[in-house]
């Protein structure tokens, strides 16, 4: 490959990871604008949409949102006061703390997430195949970034 080849490959990846920094940014502020509208924290309604796929350990929820156990400790402390989730032992390992969602906390989630309507409007200039398509490579990126 040229030396113009690379700048012009390196000026498309650049150009690519600028557009999907906006995105991210629009996400985030909205999804921190229905999670305060729900008198929520971005972070207890992340943890509620985690908690979506089923209970977790708190040292995975901590992993997974690139936080302090600690910090998931007080944000967990805060749901559960709340009713949305509760706490209990792993079956398989006393030791381990299992945080889940309850029904009122899986309500909660599912009524945020149905509030976004961040993708709704930019997909919807897309055609399904267009969206399958983006679907793809958005999950062949995330396996290679995992892995």
């Amino acid at each position: 490959m040229s030396n113009e080849e690379l700048t012009r490959e390196d000026a498309l990846t650049r150009e690519v990871v600028d557009l999907m920094a906006g995105l991210v940014a629009i996400f985030h502020r909205e999804y921190e604008e229905a999670a305060a509208a729900r008198s929520l924290t971005g972070a207890q309604a992340k943890v509620l949409a985690l908690l979506r796929h089923g209970p977790r350990p708190m040292r995975h929820i901590a992993q997974t949102l690139s936080c302090e156990p600690s910090n998931i400790t007080g944000i967990v402390d805060r749901l559960e006061a709340r009713g949305f989730v509760t706490r209990e032992s792993d079956p398989q390992d006393r030791r381990v703390k299992l945080v889940a969602a309850t029904e009122q906390g899986r309500a909660a989630s599912a009524e945020l997430r149905e509030s976004l309507n961040f993708a709704r409007e930019p997909l919807a200039t897309l055609g399904p195949e267009e969206r399958r398509t983006l679907r793809d490579l958005l999950h062949r990126m995330l396996v290679g970034a995992s892995g």
